[in-house]
C-alpha cells in the first residue's frame, strides 16, 4: 500500500526529472546559439572596446592605453558632424521611400492581381538581391554612366532630347546611393508584407465588399491594421541594417566625391583599413554600437513592440 510519504517522494522524483530535462533541452537547443552569439557578437564588442583605448595602427604595435581616441570623436574631428548628419539622411530616405513605402506598394499591388502573375513579378523583383553584389553594381555603374552609352543618357538624349549626357555620379551622388539601395532593400520589406496580407482572413474583405467598401477603404481599414507588427519588424530592422551596411555605396560611388556619400559606417571603414588607424575606428564603431542600440529602443518603445510580442494568453503545461 503506498503511503503518503512515497507519493510525495515520487513526486519530487518527477519535478526532479522534468527540471532536468528542460535544462537539457536548453542546452541542446539554445546552446549553439548561445555560443555563436558570445563569439561573434560579444567577443567582438570587447575586443573593440579593448582596441578603441588604444593607439593602435599600421604598424599593429601598441604603446600606451589612451582615451585620444574618443577625445578626437567628440572634438577634433570637424569632418564626422558631416558623416552623420549624410547617415541620417540616407537611412531616413531609403527607409521612408523604398524599404517601407515602396515594398508595401508592391505587396499590396501584386497581391491584388492573379496569383500567377503576382507570383512572376514579385520573383523578378527579387533577381537584384540574388545577384553578387559587384554584378548589381556594375549594372548601375552602367546605367548611370556620364557617357552616351549610359542607360540613363540614352533614354534622356533620344526620347527628350537632352544635348549632353549627365555625370548623376558627381551632380546627385546622394540620390544615387539611396535609389540603389532602396531597389534591393524594398525587396524585403515586399516578401513579408506580402505573407502579412496573405494571412488576412478572406472574409473580412467580403463583408467589407458587402458594406460597399472600396480598394481604398479595404486597404486603410483592414490591411494596414493588420500589417502593423509587420511594419514595425520591418522598419527597425531596416534601420539597423542601414546604420551598418555600405558595401553598395563602396562600390558605386567610393564614398565620394571626396567625402559626399561617406555614410558613417563606410567612415569607420575608411579609417580602419584604409587610413590604418585602427585604434580610432574602433573607438568610431563603438559608437555606432551605441547608437544601434539606441535606435532598437526608441523603435521598440515608439512602435509599443512590448505589447505586440505579448505572451500568449493559454497556457500549455
Amino acid at each position: 500500500m503506498t503511503t503518503i510519504a512515497d507519493e510525495l517522494t515520487i513526486e519530487r522524483r518527477g519535478h526532479a526529472g522534468s527540471a532536468a530535462r528542460r535544462r537539457t533541452n536548453f542546452v541542446i537547443f539554445l546552446g549553439p546559439a548561445i555560443v555563436l552569439t558570445v563569439l561573434f557578437f560579444v567577443v567582438p564588442v570587447i575586443i573593440d572596446i579593448a582596441v578603441s583605448f588604444t593607439d593602435l595602427s599600421r604598424s599593429l604595435r601598441i604603446s600606451e592605453f589612451t582615451t585620444e581616441q574618443y577625445e578626437k570623436v567628440l572634438r577634433t574631428d570637424r569632418r564626422l558632424s558631416q558623416v552623420i548628419g549624410l547617415t541620417f539622411i540616407y537611412v531616413f530616405g531609403t527607409l521612408a521611400i523604398f524599404n517601407v513605402t515602396f515594398g508595401l506598394i508592391l505587396a499590396i499591388t501584386t497581391t491584388a492581381i492573379r496569383n500567377v502573375s503576382g507570383s512572376f513579378f514579385r520573383g523578378v523583383w527579387l533577381l537584384p538581391r540574388m545577384s553578387p553584389s559587384v554584378l548589381y553594381i556594375l549594372l548601375w555603374l552602367w546605367a548611370v554612366s556620364p557617357t552616351e552609352a549610359g542607360l540613363v543618357n540614352q533614354v534622356l538624349m533620344q526620347a527628350f532630347g537632352l544635348d549632353a549626357p549627365l555625370d548623376l555620379l558627381t551632380s546627385a551622388p546622394v540620390a544615387l546611393i539611396i535609389i540603389s539601395n532602396g531597389f534591393i532593400g524594398a525587396s524585403m520589406g515586399m516578401i513579408i508584407f506580402t505573407a502579412a496580407i496573405r494571412g488576412i482572413p478572406e472574409h473580412l474583405f467580403h463583408a467589407a465588399a458587402v458594406d460597399g467598401a472600396g480598394t481604398f477603404a479595404k486597404i486603410r481599414f483592414i490591411t494596414l491594421p493588420a500589417l502593423r507588427w509587420p511594419i514595425s519588424f520591418v522598419t527597425i530592422y531596416q534601420t539597423l541594417s542601414l546604420l551598418v551596411s555600405f558595401e553598395y555605396i563602396l562600390l558605386l560611388t567610393k564614398g565620394g566625391p571626396f567625402y559626399d556619400t561617406t555614410v558613417y559606417a563606410l567612415y569607420v571603414y575608411r579609417r580602419a583599413f584604409e587610413s590604418g588607424q585602427y585604434g580610432y575606428g574602433a573607438a568610431l564603431a563603438l559608437f555606432l554600437i551605441v547608437i544601434g542600440v539606441v535606435v532598437a529602443l526608441i523603435g521598440w518603445r515608439f512602435f509599443d513592440m512590448e505589447r505586440l510580442l505579448q505572451r500568449p494568453r493559454i497556457e500549455v503545461h
